[in-house]
């Protein structure tokens, strides 16, 4: 028996050894969490799971693309097809994993009703969440854009304004902390959620559920079919992954896909 035991021991060692080592950056919530939650799955499969959080929207793709790491997780589809026109850079998706619903949230106001004309809106800055973001003032007729506008729409492209509302442009990672110093802000899911805020519980107006913008894993074209990212977007597509979702988000501040 003690043999036996020496011998599992030295294969798993010898295992361990030899783990392949997979390098992903994502934001820290909810993404750097469920990273986390599936390391020792992929530790089974030989993969050693390197978790590098970042607190931005550009860093990681720079990242993916140099090769400094193997895939991020942090961004949806528009955003990394926004990004590869404006960089040149060659970055993919290797699979969806969740939605975070994207909401107007105010400290000082309890709903949409209640905003004044000249009020302040803060919106995220970089190009296809300022765009998700008028789409969602549009939706909820606050605003009115033209109409070939899409997601790239920016503050130019508003044909009507009855309340004549003004918008401060914001990095995305920037707007829980000025929440309280404007009127009401649109915040992503992923900055919102740490901020202590719910979709459903504190949004104003919320995205639908139809929602196009998907948070994927995203790598460099050519990537994609490599047996350890395959093998990272099957963990986080698990039901392991759901339920905790489910669990942890039971407002729908996290929303699987899969």
């Amino acid at each position: 028996m003690k043999k036996i035991i020496a011998f599992t021991a030295a294969v798993l060692t010898t295992a361990a050894l030899f783990a392949q080592t997979l390098r992903v950056g994502a934001t820290p919530e909810p993404h750097a969490d469920l990273l986390n939650l599936i390391k020792d799955d992929l530790k089974a499969d030989g993969i050693d799971l390197k978790v590098i959080e970042f607190t931005d929207y550009v860093t990681p793709n720079e990242a993916v693309e140099s090769g400094e790491i193997d895939a991020n997780y942090f961004q949806h589809i528009p955003y990394l097809e926004s990004f590869n026109d404006e960089r040149g850079y060659h970055l993919v998706n290797a699979g969806g994993i969740h939605v975070e619903p994207f909401a107007l949230y105010s400290k000082k106001i309890k709903s949409i009703k209640n905003l004044k004309k000249k009020a302040r809106i803060a919106i995220p800055n970089d190009p296809t969440n300022e765009g998700r973001a008028l789409l969602l003032l549009a939706e909820a007729g606050l605003i009115t854009l033209k109409a070939d506008a899409g997601i790239t729409a920016t503050v130019q492209d508003i044909v009507s304004n009855p309340l004549k509302l003004k918008f401060s442009e914001i990095e995305a990672a920037s707007l829980p902390r000025v929440l309280a110093d404007v009127d009401a802000a649109v915040i992503n899911g992923n900055y919102a959620i740490p901020a202590g805020l719910s979709a459903k519980k504190d949004g104003l107006f919320v995205e639908g559920s139809s929602s196009p913008y998907v948070n994927i894993v995203a790598v460099k074209a050519g990537n994609e079919n490599k047996a350890e990212i395959k093998a990272l977007v099957k963990a986080l597509q698990s039901e392991k992954v759901k339920k905790y979702i489910e669990e942890k988000y039971p407002n729908g501040e996290v929303v699987v896909v899969f």
